[in-house]
């Protein structure tokens, strides 16, 4: 093992207050998740548990919980349908670092910095494999036709953000239907699945599919403010990583779209160039267009819409809990 990868036992992230309501489903998840991580290649055990352990609020597990229990869902597949959304995130992450060349998520060293490309991308498929293993299981056609949708959503969304770096010509329209699908999918088809486990009306189904699409939104959307405003050491990597790597995310678009032509010019030949040569300038840039509030504004906007959708929903404890969570997309630092 690599010397700068942890060599203790894997174990799950804590639980926040907001796992509270289904505290129980949760602990379950944990455990199936560790026990699905079994493989007769002790590498793919050890990069699993690695990733997995790595931290997170495994938000994609935890929306399946409560929509199913929202709904009055009383067996035992959720557990199973909570574990194979989060081993289908994981494995994007996986893949995701590699194709970024990252070296920090979470505070920790990401799986290919510690062990290489090769096998955090081996891994990665093992774990997508593992996840349509247990799609089977949960022996939900429906289900089965929703999330694996989804995950070709998924890999058109990190294709065409991969497509876009470098490109100041990217337009807000453009930067939503990228984020829709490398990050609202997985939210929405993790509502959406849980609804549908639980022999949600049409309605209720539609609301908690559109509720994980919007939530999804504005966690990506905070995600690309914090990356000109946050913490590093609280949100575990670098700020401005984003214009490292040349993305066009929304603080950009909308510097461009509102500031001076000297300012538009000067973010657009940050995005083409990459690296953070003209950081200083740009945070500057992103702070005095507004540039900042116009995306956590919109970032609002998005959470509630999902609020709004749990207007279908009998009122219960699993109901606060997706009001809460919409509230803190909005509200949090890391």
């Amino acid at each position: 093992m690599p010397a700068n990868a942890s060599t203790t036992t894997a174990s799950p992230p804590a639980a926040s207050p907001l796992h509270a309501a289904v505290a129980d489903d949760f602990a379950a998840v944990d455990r199936t998740i560790m026990a699905q991580l079994t493989s007769r290649v002790p590498l793919v055990e050890t990069i699993g548990q690695y990733i997995v352990a790595s931290g997170g609020k495994r938000l994609r597990p935890l929306l399946v919980l409560l929509a199913a229990r929202a709904l009055g869902y009383d067996g035992n597949r959720h557990v199973t349908l909570a574990t194979l959304v989060e081993f289908m995130h994981t494995s994007t992450l996986l893949h995701d670092d590699v194709v970024d060349d990252s070296h920090l998520r979470r505070g920790k060293a990401t799986a290919n910095d510690a062990w290489g490309n090769a096998p955090s991308v081996l891994v990665g498929d093992f774990l997508y494999s593992r996840s349509f293993q247990m799609m089977v299981e949960v022996g939900s056609m429906r289900i089965m036709e929703v999330l694996s949708s989804a995950t070709c959503v998924i890999a058109e969304g990190e294709v065409l953000q991969l497509t876009n770096v470098g490109n100041p010509d990217i337009d807000e329209a453009a930067y939503f239907e990228t984020i829709q699908g490398k990050t609202a999918m997985l939210f929405e088809a993790a509502s959406h699945s849980g609804a549908i486990l639980a022999d949600a009306t049409p309605e209720q189904e539609a609301a908690l599919q559109h509720y994980g699409r919007y939530l999804g939104l504005a966690f990506q959307l905070v995600d690309d403010l914090l990356d000109y405003q946050g913490n590093a050491e609280a949100m575990g990597k670098n700020v401005g990583d984003d214009l490292a790597e040349g993305k066009p995310t929304l603080p950009l678009i909308q510097a461009m779209a509102v500031g001076t032509p000297e300012q538009a010019q000067l973010v657009r030949r940050a995005i083409r160039k990459g690296g953070l040569d003209h950081l200083e300038a740009v945070l500057e840039i992103v702070r005095d267009t507004g540039a900042l509030d116009y995306t956590r504004a919109r970032a609002i906007e998005m959470a509630d819409r999902a609020l709004a959708q749990l207007d279908a929903l009998p009122a219960s404890r699993y109901r606060d809990s997706m009001a809460d969570l919409a509230r803190l997309a909005v509200d949090r630092q890391t």
